[in-house]
């Protein structure tokens, strides 16, 4: 073996044993995790909740999808996000764990600028990629103010530092209360790339932010 591949093999080992156990995000979540802070919540229509029928359903299982998944990606850090069904298009930047032990978020200032979580894997990736991004700051709607309009099909493309697009498929939209997050259901590994794309949602106070985090599900169906 070259002494480039070795390199190469010491490098990913050392970004995997960086990332933190999902169990630790987990409990980050349910001890009252706000991954976007910053949100106002002061306008008078909200930002859009997902609708019961857009719920994950069977096809959360790799197996029940109807076309075969593309073969996982190597690692590479991402350059973009876009979700062409609310209009996102987004430089991502990489984002982990802050001070408190919660993952951070993007700089509240840009509204349009979404983060990768690097205690995970890279989008496209075998497992559970997650891009965060804020609801709102104060000056209005930020880049993942309609995240909860998203339906079952509707498609998510993340551009990557090697010039390739993991293009995922939306399987889910679902509402989490902060305080009954369910760490294990949404970052947990399916045997295949999968990505989670996070805001704040439900209800809001000037105290508290918002009492709910919007997850969506969607799986790895493309790659550019």
């Amino acid at each position: 073996m070259s002494a480039s591949m070795l390199s190469e093999l010491a490098e990913e080992e050392e970004r995997r044993r960086r990332r933190a156990p999902w169990g630790v995000i987990a409990l980050v979540l349910l001890t009252g995790l706000a991954l976007m802070r910053n949100g106002s919540g002061e306008f008078d229509a909200g930002p859009p909740q997902p609708a019961s029928a857009a719920a994950p359903d069977s096809r959360a299982t790799p197996g029940a999808f109807t076309s075969p998944a593309p073969a996982p990606l190597p690692f590479s850090a991402v350059e973009r996000v876009r979700i062409p069904a609310i209009r996102v298009d987004a430089p991502v930047v990489p984002v982990g764990l802050d001070a408190n032990g919660w993952v951070g978020a993007p700089p509240p200032e840009d509204p349009n600028l979404a983060g990768w979580f690097t205690g995970a894997v890279s989008p496209g990736e075998k497992g559970t990629a997650v891009v965060v991004g804020h609801v709102d700051n104060k000056q209005g709607p930020a880049v993942f103010y309609g995240l909860g309009a998203l339906k079952k099909g509707n498609r998510v493309e993340v551009l990557r530092q090697d010039g390739r697009t993991a293009v995922f498929e939306i399987y889910g939209v679902e509402l989490f209360e902060k305080d009954n997050f369910p760490g294990d259901r949404v970052y947990g590994s399916k045997g295949a790339p999968e990505l989670r794309v996070i805001t704040c949602g439900g209800g809001f106070s000037k105290q508290n932010g918002y009492d709910g985090n919007v997850v969506v599900f969607a799986r790895l169906v493309a790659v550019g």
